[in-house]
């Protein structure tokens, strides 16, 4: 206690000194609170919409759906699923091809690093998707895609070569 006693100072001259020279200066006007916008209510009616909340159900996960419903159009979901077939669509990249015993094949690059080499008819993707062409600076699908419960319809897609 007898420390903290004889580390006391009674001068406060230059407190006193900043505080006079605050109060010395000219007082400025208070700014004026800023106008407030009017915001148009809008009402969100998500009658008939998905739940956002809620994870998609993958069209061979989706209970109660029978794939070999409906006529026309299926995927083949009891052939052996391809390497290309674990990564989505967006994830690949076309790097070049390469000529072959006369046939042209296509070099993706997954998004793990990997790079693939694919010719007509593998699939990729997660949508079935069959490799129908390859040229030099894409890759040509038809994938089948869900449209209606238990229904399916094909849908032309494309890898663009990127490097």
């Amino acid at each position: 206690m007898a420390l903290l006693a004889g580390c006391s100072n009674d001068d406060f001259s230059d407190l006193t000194r900043y505080l006079s020279e605050v109060k010395a200066k000219p007082k400025e006007p208070i700014k004026p609170l800023p106008e407030i916008k009017v915001i148009e209510p809008f009402m969100f009616k998500p009658d008939g919409l998905r739940d956002p909340f809620k994870p998609l159900e993958q069209p061979e996960q989706a209970q109660g759906i029978d794939v070999s419903a409906g006529s026309g159009i299926k995927p083949d979901t009891s052939r052996r699923k391809e390497e290309l077939e674990a990564f989505p669509l967006d994830g690949l990249r076309m790097v070049g091809t390469i000529d072959m015993k006369s046939s042209l094949w296509g070099l993706v690059k997954a998004s793990d690093g990997t790079i693939y080499r694919v010719k007509v008819g593998n699939y990729v993707g997660k949508n079935y998707g069959k490799v129908i062409r390859i040229v030099s600076d894409k890759i040509e699908l038809m994938e089948i895609v869900p449209d209606k419960p238990g229904t399916w319809r094909e849908q032309p897609a494309s890898i663009v070569l990127t490097e």
